[in-house]
C-alpha cells in the first residue's frame, strides 16, 4: 500500500504530494485514497467518478459532512517533494502541500482513526475543484449521489491555517486583449505598441483596493487580481497584441456585479471578453 495511514503525518504527506494528480489526472490518487479507505472496518465506502466517499454508519443522532480536492494546479517543476529543517520545524515543498494536499493527508489519517466519532462523518475526497465548475466533482457528486452529501454540518477544507473562513460564491474570469500595431523594434515610432496600451489597466488594477466584507461574523476580502499576460512576437518586433487574465471572486452573500463595474472603469480603449 503507497499511502500507510498509520505512519507519521509528514510521511503520509509526501507520499500524497508525490502522487501528481494536476486536474484531470487524479485517478491514481483517488484508487489509493480508495484503497486505504475500504481497508477500515468502520467506513462504508462510495465512489463516483474520482471523487471518493467514505461515511461512519454509528447511527449517531447528527452527522458532519468533510471535503476536501484531490487535484492540483500543474506542476512546476515541485515534484517530487522535498523537506526542510528551519526554526520554526519542518517544512515540506512541493506542489499541492498547502492547496490542499496538508488537507487531504489530516483527513485521511483521521478518517481511518477516528472509528468512534462523537457525530457520524462523511469523508469526501473530489476531483477537478481547480478548474472550470463545470468539471467540478463536489458538483457532479451533488448531481449523482445528493444522498451521500447529507449532513448537519459541513466543512469544506482549503488552506486557512485551521480557521474559519468565508469562501467565495464563484468567480469572474475576465480576459483583456490591447490591439496594436507591429512594426521592427528599430522603427518603433511605425508601429503601436500593445504592451504598453495595457498599462494604465495595470495600474488601475494595482491601485483598487479590495473590500472587507463581514458575513454572519466572518471577514470576507474581495480579491480581483491579473494572473497571467502573454503575447508578443520576438524580440526585435513590436508587438501587435497582448493579453492578460484576471480573475475575481463573488462576495459570499450574494452574486455582485461589482466587478464589472471595476473593469469598465480600468478597460476603457482594451477588449474585454
Amino acid at each position: 500500500m503507497l499511502l500507510d495511514p498509520g505512519t507519521d503525518l509528514v510521511t503520509l504527506l509526501r507520499a500524497v504530494v508525490d502522487i501528481e494528480s494536476v486536474s484531470g489526472n487524479e485517478k491514481r490518487l483517488a484508487d489509493l485514497v480508495e484503497e486505504v479507505l475500504r481497508t477500515q472496518p468502520h467506513l462504508e465506502v462510495a465512489r463516483d467518478g474520482d471523487c471518493v466517499v467514505a461515511r461512519t454508519r454509528l447511527g449517531r443522532a447528527q452527522r458532519v459532512l468533510i471535503a476536501g480536492h484531490l487535484d492540483t494546479v500543474p506542476v512546476a517543476g515541485n515534484l517530487p517533494s522535498t523537506v526542510e529543517e528551519t526554526p520554526e520545524g519542518i517544512v515540506i515543498h512541493g506542489r499541492g502541500t498547502v492547496d490542499m494536499k496538508g488537507g487531504v493527508a489530516v483527513a485521511l489519517k483521521l478518517a481511518c482513526e477516528l472509528d468512534r466519532p462523537r457525530f457520524d462523518i462523511t469523508w469526501v475526497f473530489y476531483d477537478h475543484e481547480e478548474v472550470d465548475a463545470s468539471l467540478n466533482g463536489l458538483g457532479r457528486l451533488a448531481g449523482n449521489r445528493p444522498d451521500l452529501l447529507e449532513g448537519d454540518f459541513a466543512v469544506l477544507m482549503e488552506p486557512t491555517g485551521a480557521r474559519v473562513e468565508g469562501g467565495c460564491q464563484g468567480t469572474i474570469r475576465i480576459r483583456i486583449t490591447a490591439e496594436g500595431r507591429a512594426a521592427h523594434s528599430a522603427r518603433a515610432w511605425m508601429g503601436d505598441n500593445a504592451i504598453h496600451g495595457l498599462a494604465d489597466v495595470l495600474a488601475r488594477l494595482a491601485a483598487h483596493e479590495p473590500k472587507r466584507i463581514e458575513v454572519d461574523g466572518l471577514e470576507y476580502r474581495e480579491g480581483l487580481n491579473a494572473v497571467r499576460i502573454g503575447g508578443g512576437v520576438a524580440g526585435n518586433i513590436i508587438p501587435p497584441r497582448r493579453g492578460w487574465r484576471s480573475t475575481t471572486g463573488s462576495r459570499p452573500t450574494k452574486a455582485s456585479t461589482r466587478p464589472w463595474g471595476i473593469w469598465r472603469r480600468s478597460s476603457t480603449g482594451t477588449r474585454s471578453r
